[in-house]
């Protein structure tokens, strides 16, 4: 049923149900009109009866004595009165005290009401009585007046006749109700077509939105609030055309950006697959399945397949870190492939999140190390094999020189056969130099047993200053510290480290030929141990920093070129770095970096 006809019944149903209500009490007050008017009429119809009756000459004696012609006139005066009104079955006349019928006819009897009410009479003046008789209705009136104290008027009336008059009321009611209706269905159908013509524009507007068609706008013709809502529904449509445009252009980019991470995913050399929270795997792509040899079907749904038994922990342990909202850098560990073969790979494992941040899942890519390994180690030996051939040949070039002169002042002396005191102190010198090149090689190129302790470095630097504070002294040299008041303790093999803060320091008491300030500087960071040494002397050129560190490469006339490089494995063996700046005319600054001993372990040694 559409719309308009559900107003129209609507209206129709509640103009009915007024109509109702209105012809139930229009029909009450009706009846009780009819009533009230028939009991006047035939209250009228009595007292003209009566006046009739009492027109006529009064007789000596108990009662009425009519003669025959006085008795004709009555009846049909009678008869008269009851053409005049057809409901009138008979009339009589009762004597109040005998309670006989002196006149008129008394066929319609009800003795029973009769004698109760006959004696009262007198005192109502008209009474009217409802009786059946041989299962019809009927009703009586009693009346009397004053000029006929002894008798009473009685007129029997047909019920059946004025229930007929009541029905053909009530049915011109009802036919009237039934028009009325009708034209107001009629009327409303007319006027709800009218009203909710603007509801078929919005409806039709509605469907063509529904079916993505945004471009005909609703005519408005109205300023009503029917004109108000088309409006809207065509701002509403404009709104909607917008946004179905942009997420048409979304959709597409998503698309493709869909297609490009699976092409990619599937086409990367790195193993990708997916674990949700528990650990079982929900996606892999093709490299998986080609580096570990399971099949998609099969890997999906396993938890931690690839995951040797002994790193399960570990794995535990850095999924509840992303948990915590961490990042984890990649990590180098051991997978097993299905057929049971330990391969390494660097895995870095990202969380998943969804709109509100919650981790539903990681992402693990896993990428093959095995090449990239056997590559480091090719490379390793093939520096090895040029560092023995840079050192060889440093070696050689280096006492090749004294070599050479002590050779020349031997030949000399052989030659001569004289002994002479100024070349054999030449000789000695060097002498001493091979020894120092060999002695620095030697601690380079030889593994030496160490012990690391519990040691603050600040006392490990005093005690380095106090040691070369003379030799400072001679060239006019001032140590300044700056150290900070915190335990400085780091793990450290003490008589390594002394030998770095010697050759630092020799090394800034050589930058300044004249003389200057060398500042030691200490501060505690966090997990580290700063230590800044910075001196005033003549500063190294940008070209050679990048060489510092080379074997036998020196700035110095007498240097070698090994103490930078002894230094730099020493402060690598303990887990620090070794940092250079310098500026020319300036000054030059190391910066060393030492990792910083935990406090439950202060006064341990801590291995060999």
């Amino acid at each position: 049923m559409s719309i308009k006809m559900k107003f129209s019944v609507l209206i129709t149903l509640t103009v009915l149900t007024f109509f109702i209500l209105h012809h139930i009490l229009n029909e009450y007050s009706m009846i009780q009109g009819m009533k009230e008017h028939a009991r006047r009429a035939m209250q009228d119809t009595s007292v003209h009866v009566s006046g009739v009756f009492s027109s006529f000459d009064e007789q000596p004696g108990d009662g009425y004595l009519l003669s025959e012609e006085e008795h004709t006139a009555l009846e049909q005066l009678f008869e008269i009165v009851k053409s005049l009104n057809p409901n009138i079955k008979e009339i009589t006349v009762f004597d109040q005290d005998t309670l006989a019928v002196p006149f008129g006819t008394y066929t319609y009897k009800n003795s029973v009401t009769d004698h109760l009410i006959i004696p009262d009479i007198k005192n109502t003046g008209f009474e009217l009585r409802k009786m059946r008789i041989n299962d019809e209705t009927y009703y009586r009136s009693y009346y009397s007046d004053n000029q006929n104290d002894n008798y009473i008027i009685s007129v029997v009336y047909d019920g059946d006749g004025i229930n007929s008059l009541v029905a053909a009321r009530r049915n011109h009611s009802l036919i009237y109700t039934g028009i009325t209706m009708l034209l107001v269905l009629i009327i409303s159908y007319w006027l709800v077509g009218v009203m909710i013509r603007p509801i078929k524009d919005i409806l039709w507007k509605v469907n063509e939105v529904s079916s993505a068609r945004f471009q005909q706008p609703i005519r408005i013709k109205r300023k009503d609030e029917f004109g108000l809502l088309a409006l809207k529904v065509n701002a509403m449509s404009q709104n909607l055309s917008i946004y179905m445009n942009k997420l048409r252009r979304a959709f597409e980019e998503n698309r493709r950006m869909k297609e490009h991470l699976e092409s990619f995913i599937n086409n990367t050399s790195d193993a990708i697959h997916l674990n949700d929270l528990d650990g079982k795997i929900i996606q892999v792509n093709r490299a998986f399945e080609q580096l570990f040899g399971y099949e998609e079907e099969e890997a999906i749904g396993l938890i931690y397949p690839i995951l040797p038994d002994s790193h399960r922990a570990e794995m535990k342990h850095m999924l509840n870190q992303l948990l915590l909202g961490r990042a984890l850098p990649s990590q180098e560990t051991m997978c097993v492939t299905k057929t049971g073969e330990l391969i390494p790979v660097s895995v870095t494992i990202s969380p998943i999140r969804d709109t509100d941040g919650t981790i539903r899942a990681f992402a693990s890519i896993s990428r093959d190390m095995r090449s990239r390994n056997k590559m480091e180690e090719l490379l390793r030996r093939s520096e090895k094999l040029t560092t023995v051939g840079q050192l060889a040949a440093g070696v050689a070039h280096e006492i090749r020189n004294p070599l050479t002169t002590l050779r020349g002042f031997l030949q000399l002396q052989q030659e001569s056969k004289k002994l002479v005191l100024s070349h054999v102190s030449l000789m000695l010198s060097e002498l001493d130099r091979i020894n120092l090149i060999v002695g620095e090689f030697l601690i380079l190129a030889k593994p030496q047993a160490t012990r690391f302790v519990a040691k603050d470095v600040r006392n490990v630097l005093r005690d380095v200053m106090a040691f070369m504070n003379s030799e400072a002294l001679l060239h006019n040299i001032e140590f300044r510290v700056s150290f900070t008041e915190e335990n400085c303790l780091i793990s450290c093999e003490e008589n390594q480290l002394k030998q770095v803060f010697i050759n630092l320091l020799k090394n800034a008491i050589e930058a300044m030929p004249s003389g200057g300030k060398i500042h030691n500087y200490i501060t505690h960071k966090r997990d580290y141990i700063s230590i800044i040494i910075t001196d005033e002397g003549v500063g190294i050129p940008d070209d050679m920093i990048p060489k510092i560190g080379d074997p036998f490469f020196t700035g110095k006339e007498t240097g070698t070129g090994l103490g930078i490089m002894v230094s730099q494995r020493i402060i690598n063996s303990h887990r620090g770095t070794l940092d250079i700046k310098s500026q020319v005319n300036v000054g030059t600054t190391v910066h060393l970096l030492l990792p910083a001993l935990k406090e439950e372990a202060e006064s341990v040694i801590l291995g060999q």
